[in-house]
């Protein structure tokens, strides 16, 4: 079964979690570059995410001001 699409609050609260194992007591130095580089993909995406709404909303609104 396919993985379901995380929506953009799933996204965020999934970074403040992976931000938080930095300041747990789990942290490992030799983890910490691997799951560096998870947390600023997750990043990217939900920049994108954010980006995309930002344009659906401009035409939306484009289109309520006619």
């Amino acid at each position: 079964m396919a993985e379901a699409k995380m929506g953009i609050n799933e996204k965020i609260a999934k970074l403040d979690e992976m931000t938080e194992w930095f300041y747990s007591e789990d942290f490992k130095l030799e983890e910490a570059s691997k799951r560096y580089r998870e947390a600023m993909t997750l990043e990217r995406e939900i920049e994108q995410d954010l980006d995309e709404l930002k344009n659906e909303i401009e035409i939306i609104d484009k289109d309520f001001s006619k």
